[in-house]
């Protein structure tokens, strides 16, 4: 959405998640409705017969819609919720209009199959994907939408909104620079430029706001999120789409560049400069880009109604298989992000900025004891509780997935501590397949081809 004195409402994003025994629909906006974001639905396209409301959320975006020179802005983000529906229909709805936004065009979701059904199905498992460079992952993701898959499992570093930084730096080696002739930012290298650098911006795309043909990096954390987001969108209005949280949804930054140039920008508010040392904090991103709060808002996955929390750790059923998305970011002891818990020393309530890390977190679920106890540690004992609960006759099959691997190639320190929250529970009720990146720095699935995977149940790995 262009800023603009009588600028509309556009509705800039349709996606889909499982609920039990029914579907959210969820949207966003530039601005409020003035209303409860309201659904026309049915089963058959001809006859919306139906009308479901649901509720709004927002958070103090920075920059908020009403400055940000972006051709897309989402800062309303628009829940509804259908519930008691049929297994395995398909259904149709149409998005009222309301204060600005038109009326969608009649759109429609299929069901998940019943728990028990065990008819095969397959599904795209991803992680680690952004827009820059990962045109082969939306073609591929693209692809298998088409091809009816049932949903998608994105398990972590979904946009990498906090890649904004590159954006103040110029075009490293390797990185795809589209439309650099055409860039403001200070530091554009003199011509000749690269090739590939004079390639102009797309139709409707504005210099230095990036683009998912690999534009420039933008600048804004906030409008990375928008514009993976939109060219998401045709992918999501085929498949319904269930996220989990990874370290780079974190917040608006994760580590310095050489010359700590990150520390220069967002401490001393200096462009193409260097800081003498790295000085990141919780407190150096904006409030509105802190703990996981974009996540939050702009997925609805169905922690409220399995008994987990938010976006963050949650279950499913798909036919003959139990799906469980986990937290390998915070709500467990010694977790990669740490909490203020972990911070604090003394009599403290709050920790100060010397003692925080920029991607300080959570916890989201409560601590109830030693934050250095498994027992203590609302996601664990949900997931102990979930397991046990699981019908084997009927979903024999149970996938878990967390961002962070137990185990990799690359071994990381944090994998010690992912093992001693996740795995003995894992293993005391059996769970069939635990999918995690290899590396959560790599671009890489356990199950790979292209950036994506897909797992075709009942049939083997691929």
């Amino acid at each position: 959405m262009l800023a603009a004195k009588n600028a509309t409402n556009n509705i800039n994003v349709v996606s889909t998640a499982y609920i039990p025994n029914g579907m959210t629909v969820h949207f966003q906006t530039a601005f409020g409705l003035g209303d409860l974001p309201t659904i026309h639905w049915g089963t058959a396209a001809n006859d919306l017969c139906n009308t479901a409301t649901g509720y709004t959320t927002t958070y103090d975006r920075t920059p908020p819609c009403s400055i940000a020179m972006t051709t897309m802005c989402s800062q309303f983000f628009h829940n509804v919720l259908l519930q008691n529906l049929t297994p395995s229909t398909t259904y149709y709805y149409s998005i009222m209009a309301s204060n600005g936004t038109t009326a969608s065009p009649t759109l429609n979701f299929t069901t998940a199959k019943a728990a028990g059904d065990s008819s095969g199905f397959t599904i795209a498992v991803l992680n680690d994907m952004g827009y820059t460079n990962a045109q082969g992952t939306h073609q591929y993701l693209k692809q298998v939408a088409d091809s009816g898959a049932a949903f998608a499992w994105h398990g972590g570093d979904i946009s990498y909104a906090d890649d904004w930084f590159d954006g103040i730096l110029a075009c490293q080696e390797g990185e795809v620079c589209y439309n650099g002739s055409d860039s403001y930012l200070h530091n554009t290298p003199p011509a000749p430029f690269p090739p590939e650098y004079n390639i102009p911006v797309p139709e409707g795309e504005i210099p230095d706001q990036g683009g998912p043909q690999g534009g420039d990096a933008n600048p804004i954390y906030e409008v990375n999120w928008d514009i993976w987001q939109q060219w998401m969108e045709p992918i999501f209005m085929k498949l319904p789409y269930m996220v989990l949280p990874g370290n780079h949804e974190a917040a608006c930054g994760e580590f310095d560049g050489p010359g700590n140039i990150t520390t220069a920008y967002l401490n001393n508010n200096i462009t193409n400069g260097t800081a003498p040392e790295s000085d990141l904090t919780y407190y150096s991103c904006p409030p509105s880009q802190r703990n996981f709060t974009t996540f939050q808002h702009r997925f609805r996955m169905p922690g409220n109604e399995t008994g987990g929390v938010s976006n963050f750790w949650y279950s499913f059923d798909y036919g003959n298989a139990h799906f469980i998305s986990l937290d390998g970011e915070t709500d467990f002891p010694y977790s990669p992000e740490y909490p203020f818990v972990r911070d604090i020393t003394g009599n403290e309530t709050l920790p100060t900025e010397q003692q925080t890390y920029i991607t300080d977190s959570g916890p989201f679920g409560y601590i109830n004891g030693s934050w250095k106890d498994n027992e203590s540690y609302e996601q664990l004992a949900w997931l102990a509780d979930d397991l046990a609960a699981v019908n084997r006759t009927e979903t024999p099959w149970v996938f878990a997935m967390t961002h962070r691997p137990m185990y990799s190639s690359q071994v990381s320190s944090y994998e010690t501590n992912v093992r001693n929250a996740f795995e003995p529970i894992m293993l005391h009720y059996g769970v069939d397949v635990s999918t995690q990146t290899f590396s959560h720095h790599l671009d890489k699935l356990i199950l790979t081809k292209y950036g994506a995977g897909l797992l075709r149940w009942p049939h083997p790995l691929v």
